[in-house]
């Protein structure tokens, strides 16, 4: 018996960090799928291939899902969509092949609370689970992680979006690990409330109140990373963010930051083109990846 499953990477927009304390965190599930397949093995060994990932964290992927143990079956981790030139962009890989590993395995798209627990066992216990719930949901989501409640989301008419890749890899497991050593902050509670106007502007559908909002709350990540030596912009996403505050734009790095993706909003393309073409130095490439409204999903085999 041979099952297929695919399922997305994700952009987290707002409530990065703040999600980890409570407050509700805005994402959305991208047009880059992880594939998983699994087959019977016909010498009742577990082989794992993985087309563009390398290392024995494929292992620990399949460890995670199947609870420790190594199933007699074939299983190929395909994550190939989710690197530019050789390199991962920072999109979450990880959790979409655990999504897609735990629907290939029961051959069931029904996989929110397996999919969580196992990632889970994979970071070790740092991680808040968006990006495991975005690959399962698909679309724009608002999560909650202390409830794991996704709530649905529509993309405001007239907000346009654009990736762009600093070149530059970063771990969120590395950043998670060093915000657990930091001494709280006053700016700690400021994300949190923070985040929670970001998901209510979005919550609300409208484009003004969106781009609007995403200044002030800018200036409190910047504050919570200096507050806790987290370098959340680095990897020139410090100067990109006061570059599209000049051309009337909005930008801020992705998720943990520090590297990876950042993301740029505007109503115009002419003018994300300028912009792209005008920092051209500081920006490896423009990361296509469009709103996946699909989650999870079994694929014919």
């Amino acid at each position: 018996m041979t099952v297929v499953a695919s399922a997305p990477g994700k952009i987290v927009l707002s409530g990065e960090y703040a999600v980890l304390f409570g407050a509700p965190a805005v994402c959305m599930a991208v047009m880059r799928r992880a594939i998983v397949t699994v087959a019977d093995s016909a010498d009742g060994e577990c082989h794992v291939t993985t087309p563009g990932f390398t290392g024995e964290g494929s292992f620990a992927v399949v460890d995670a899902v199947y609870g420790g143990t190594r199933p007699a079956r074939n299983i190929d981790l395909d994550t190939r969509a989710f690197s530019r030139d050789g390199r991962k962009v920072g999109i979450g890989s990880s959790a979409a092949l655990t999504v897609a590993l735990a629907a290939a395995r029961s051959a069931s798209v029904d996989v929110l609370t397996a999919a969580l627990d196992a990632h889970a066992v994979l970071q070790g216990g740092t991680g808040s689970g968006i990006d495991v719930a975005a690959a399962v949901c698909g679309g724009l989501i608002e999560y909650e992680m202390s409830s794991r409640n996704v709530r649905k989301l529509s993309w405001p008419d007239g907000l346009l979006m654009r990736v762009l890749w600093t070149g530059v890899p970063a771990s969120t497991g590395l950043m998670l690990e060093k915000l657990a050593t930091q001494t709280v902050r006053p700016s700690r509670s400021a994300l949190v409330l923070a985040a929670a106007q970001m998901a209510d502007a979005w919550r609300s559908g409208d484009t003004d109140r969106i781009l609007s909002e995403y200044n002030a709350y800018i200036g409190v990540l910047r504050q919570f990373s200096v507050d806790h030596d987290l370098g959340i912009f680095d990897a020139g996403h410090d100067q990109l963010t006061d570059a599209a505050m000049v051309s009337n734009l909005v930008y801020k790095p992705a998720g943990a930051g520090g590297g990876d993706i950042g993301v740029l909003f505007g109503r115009d393309e002419t003018e994300f083109d300028a912009f792209v073409a005008k920092h051209a130095d500081r920006i490896q490439g423009v990361v296509s990846c469009g709103l996946d409204p699909d989650g999870v999903r079994l694929e014919p085999s």
